[in-house]
């Protein structure tokens, strides 16, 4: 595209060749810098041929002389001279970089490519790369159909929006679903889809805390309850029962202790492979988590930044916009060296005020792409999180049944002598036994004789 941002002696001479123009035209009766609607007034030395131009189009001088064409219901902007039959250019239309110049938004002629307004619309064209003002403004119609821009990130316009392909679409994957914001459901604003997904996250952290208290509280409960039954297990009640059924009161005190001995192993096994593990677990997914948050927090910050820049251009370009066409029409009411001098100051200014606009809207692009790799990989790093700490729950939560298991087995293993001498117990050995051991004589009393 012709460069617009740097006003050299080709484009002034062009400028002052077509104000020497627009005078000789006003002359004749016509308005302003635009020419009659559908003529296309002869190059010099071909006063006698008149071109008839398609309904809707019109024609300017570029501010180098070359002349352009421009369709006034769809903004199009084109080098060939649009088809009679069609209405449309006869040759296929040039490359972006090809199309007509625009000096900020304005022809040549001094006429608008679009109403000052539009600079203020949130909906935009978006390309992907960087935005030339000079190729850009005669669309702007056209293009405010196609975007809209929503908390300063820009997506396509539903009317118009073209199909987009998931990123990942055989899984319902956090980078494709959470790009929007969504309101807040207390109605205190809108929330980022990424703190959407922080928030789930946090809430897995806050679970996984409660689940390590929970087993700390189950080993407290298993240490005094060991605690206990080595306290009983010392105790000397019935420990005066004989026979076969003292031993096995004995087993079943003994039993005790053992069992103490069972639950003070599984309260330390517990500690160690299971609590332990799920705090040492939390605090890491804890400072992966701020660092997520901290990095995206950041990139939208400048890309709100950068799109207040753009805004701020914006509408300094269309002030200066509007400067530019007062003086011109300043300079249709008087012509005058002094005007002259103010216009072509206006478009110098406006010129630069262009180039800012493009400027910030670029870096606005590579904000804006900047974040959106980086919202895919942070996502995509919070999926592979949560699998992980879901996982390592998993296999905690496995750890601490099979431990449980094996403290029931453990404590199975203590009553099962307990069990074995119970089956032996025998009342009549028992007897036996006793009486071996305690007789006083086996001769019984006799009567008395006389």
């Amino acid at each position: 595209m012709p460069p617009v941002s740097h006003l050299g002696g080709e484009t002034r001479c062009g400028f002052e060749k077509q104000e020497r123009e627009s005078a000789r035209t006003r002359e004749k009766g016509l308005l302003g810098c635009t020419e009659k609607p559908g003529m296309v007034p002869p190059p010099p030395g071909e006063e006698s041929q008149i071109i008839l131009l398609p309904p809707g189009w019109q024609s300017y001088l570029s501010p180098q002389g070359r002349r352009y064409y421009v369709n006034t219901t769809t903004n199009e902007t084109t080098w060939e001279r649009p088809s009679s039959s069609s209405g449309i250019p006869a040759s296929p239309g040039p490359h972006r970089s090809s199309l007509p110049p625009t000096v900020n938004g304005y022809h040549a002629a001094g006429t608008p490519a679009h109403p000052p307004e539009t600079a203020h619309m949130s909906v935009r064209k978006s390309t992907g790369d960087s935005q030339n003002l000079g190729s850009s403004s005669p669309g702007k119609k056209q293009n405010k159909e196609n975007t809209i821009t929503i908390n300063c990130v820009t997506f396509p316009h539903p009317d118009t929006m073209p199909e987009q392909q998931l990123l990942k679409p055989t899984e319902w994957s956090y980078c494709d679903y959470f790009w929007a914001d969504k309101k807040d459901p207390q109605g205190n604003g809108t929330m980022a889809g990424f703190e959407l997904l922080l928030q789930k996250q946090l809430k897995g952290k806050q679970m996984q805390k409660e689940m390590s208290e929970f087993i700390r509280e189950r080993i407290k409960i298993e240490e005094e309850y060991a605690k206990n039954l080595a306290k009983l297990s010392q105790n000397s009640l019935a420990a005066q029962e004989e026979g076969s059924l003292g031993e096995a009161w004995a087993q079943v005190k003994k039993s005790l202790a053992d069992e103490a001995e069972v639950h003070l192993k599984f309260s330390a096994k517990l500690h160690s492979e299971v609590e332990k593990p799920l705090m040492n677990f939390r605090e890491n997914f804890k400072k992966d988590m701020k660092k997520c948050e901290h990095h995206i927090t950041d990139l939208r910050k400048q890309l709100a930044s950068r799109h207040a820049a753009v805004e701020k251009a914006r509408k300094a370009l269309t002030e200066r916009q509007r400067d530019l066409e007062i003086k011109t029409q300043q300079l249709e009411i008087k012509l005058s060296n002094k005007t002259e001098e103010d216009i072509k100051k206006a478009r110098r200014k406006s010129t630069q005020a262009g180039d800012d606009l493009m400027r910030c809207v670029d870096l606005y692009n590579q904000a804006q792409s900047k974040w959106f790799e980086e919202m895919v990989t942070t996502t995509l790093e919070l999926e592979r999180l949560e699998a992980e700490r879901v996982e390592m729950i998993r296999q905690h939560l496995c750890q601490y049944t099979q431990l449980r298991h094996e403290t029931d087995m453990f404590n199975q293993s203590t009553v099962e002598p307990v069990d074995q001498l119970l089956r032996k117990v025998d009342p009549a050995k028992d007897r036996e036994l006793w009486v071996r051991e305690h007789k006083t004589g086996n001769i019984r009393p006799v009567d008395m004789e006389i």
